[in-house]
Order: C-alpha cells, then structure tokens, then sequence
C-alpha cells in the first residue's frame, strides 16, 4: 500500500486536500480534508466513501460523478465543489499537476521565418508530451511580415491574395484553431506555451485559457495595463480587445497553448490583407478600426522588448523559470517540418 497527497486551492474560493491510500490499483482509503465548509458534518463521511473503491486510474469525471452521487441529498458545500475534490484527488493519484511540479524553461524571441516559428509549435509540443523536454513558455519574434491563419480557416475567405502580394505578405496555417493574426514584424506580442496536458487536467476548455494566462495578466498589470478574459479567448482591458488566444492538443500528453496580444498594428494595412477584418468593420471606417485593434504600445508606453523582459521576468518568478536557448537538434527538426509542411501550399490551402 502507498499513501498519496493532492491539493487544490479554488479560485475565489477555499483550498481541498486529498489523502489517499492505494491499494493493488485502487483506492482503498481516503481523507477529504480542507478549509471549506460542508453541512451537515456527517457529509464529510459522504465524500471519503465516494472515493474510496474508485480506481488509481479513475478519469476526472468519473471521480466527480462519484462525489456528487455519493453526497446526502440535504448536503451543502460551499467553497469547493465536486470538481474540486476530483481535482485533489487526481492530483494526488498523480494524473493532475500543478504549476510547481514542474521545472519550467522559457524560449526567448529570436527572429525567425514564420514558417518555422510556427513549426516550433508542433515540434516543442510533441516533445513535451513525449517526456523529451521540460515545459516551456516561448516567445515569437519573426523576420517578415505575416498572416498566420488558424487550423481551420479558409485560406480564400480570410486572405485577400492581391492585398498580401502587394505588401510582401507570408501566408502560412497554425496547427491550432481560432482567427487569423496578422504579423507583421514589431506590431504583436505573441507567445506559446508548450505543457503536459495533465496541467489542465478536469478543466473545462474554456477555464483552462485563464488559467494558463494567469501569469499574463500578472505581467501585464506590472505594466500598467489591467487585462481580464472574455469568454471564451479573448484577452481585453477596458478600452477594448488587446489579443485572443488558441490552443492544440498533441499527442497523447501535449497542449499548446498560444496568445497574440496587438502592440502596433497598421490598420490600413490589416484590412487590404484580411477579409473576415474588412468584413467585421464595413461602414465603421478606419478609426474604429484602430479603436478595435488596441495597440499595446498605447496602453503601456514602453518598446515592446520592454514587454518581452517583463513577461519573462514575471514566468520565472511565478513558476522558478530559467532561459534557455534553441538547441540545434530541435531547430533542425522544425526546419525539416517548416520545409515539408508549414510552407507548403498544400498545408496552408488544406482549407481552400
């Protein structure tokens, strides 16, 4: 037999521990424990005999489906939830991680074509999920102007080709969902994070985009700048949107997470090059253009590598970070997947 502890802390809410015993692949005994409130006191019976039975391999949902199946019908709890004590016990059973169970790196910017910059994505991902790198956060500087459009966009529909040849526009297609960026060098902030999927695991998707964007609003605020979610990826302030985020699972273990934040876009020039930008703004005129993009820059006041040391600065602070270089076997490999995918024309017009 072997004892386990888990713990999770509710956001705006109270922390719930999990202590279990395992026994030949299940769990044979079990203490829900934590500064919530549960009435009546005999409930508290209730929860450990949910758990206790259940299988060291038990599926988050399966877990909270047991806790709320097994508490009396009068019982209330306040503070957690169901899902919370499932979050605990996976913890515990080791099948949910925490920020802190993990040695984090982090990717400075460094420029690069887009093509393989988006690479990177896959290929760093696939890595993490494969037990070959530590989680990283990286951050995107790229050597010419862009549009990276999501995984599942038409290529005609959101690119106006005439617009992009005449302002020396690269197309390329994430691998991640979500609306079209438009890149060009030195006008977004824009960031990845490459995770085990056990960090967000018995999220909801849309709970799991603030939660890996914590740290940004973090940053952010230390910059001036008070950011909050709109659901489901939007990141904003109260003068309106300043990026949106998307995320792709890879492999069985991997999530990539990504977030373009606007620091000082050419509206003019996003318009002649996007479609689905023109179509969302016609009659509003290029002004409310503008307004729409946000710019950081002008809501911040310093260069944008100010922005790049502060985000950095506040990861390692946050979750004990170090930086680290590119290393020249992960560079190759996304050069080869840049090569025989990412910048092709029928990777980026899979979608036509």
């Amino acid at each position: 037999m072997t004892t386990h502890h888990g713990e999770y802390k509710v956001v705006g809410g109270k922390l719930v521990a999990a202590d279990l015993t395992i026994d030949d692949g299940r769990i044979a005994a079990a203490s829900i424990n934590g500064d919530f409130f549960l009435e009546p006191d005999e409930a508290l019976e209730d929860l450990n005999a949910a758990v206790t039975g259940l299988s060291a391999d038990a599926e988050h949902r399966v877990i909270q489906a047991a806790v709320e199946a097994g508490l009396r019908e009068d019982a209330e709890l306040f503070g957690v939830d169901a899902h919370a004590i499932a979050t605990a016990v996976r913890r515990a059973l080791g099948k949910a991680t925490t920020w802190e169970d993990h040695e984090w790196e982090i990717i400075p910017p460094e420029p690069l074509p887009i093509a393989l910059t988006v690479a990177l994505d896959e290929v760093l991902t696939r890595q993490v999920a494969e037990g070959r790198r530590r989680p990283t956060m990286r951050l995107w500087q790229w050597n010419e102007p862009a549009v990276v459009i999501g995984a599942f966009q038409s290529l005609a529909n959101e690119v106006d080709p005439e617009g992009a040849s005449r302002h020396g526009i690269n197309v390329v297609r994430r691998i991640s969902g979500g609306g079209a960026m438009f890149m060009e060098a030195d006008n977004c902030v824009t960031y990845s994070l490459h995770v085990p999927r056990s960090l967000v695991d018995g999220l909801e998707t849309a709970e799991s985009y603030p939660f890996l964007d914590e740290w940004t609003m973090d940053a952010l605020s230390r910059l001036g700048v008070q950011a909050f979610y709109q659901p489901l990826n939007d990141i904003a302030t109260d003068q309106g949107k300043i990026g949106g985020a998307a995320q792709k699972r890879v492999g069985q273990d991997g999530l990539l997470h990504h977030v373009t934040m606007s620091y000082d876009i050419d509206a003019d020039k996003m318009l002649e090059v996007l479609r689905i930008g023109r179509e969302k703004l016609k009659g509003k005129g290029v002004a409310s253009a503008k307004k729409r993009v946000d710019p950081l820059r002008r809501q911040t006041g310093v260069a944008r590598p100010e922005i790049w040391e502060t985000m950095m600065a506040t990861f390692e602070e946050r979750y004990g970070a170090r930086r680290v270089e590119l290393d020249d076997a992960t560079r190759a490999e996304a050069e080869e997947l840049a090569r025989t995918k990412f910048g092709t024309q029928e990777w980026t017009a899979r979608v036509p």
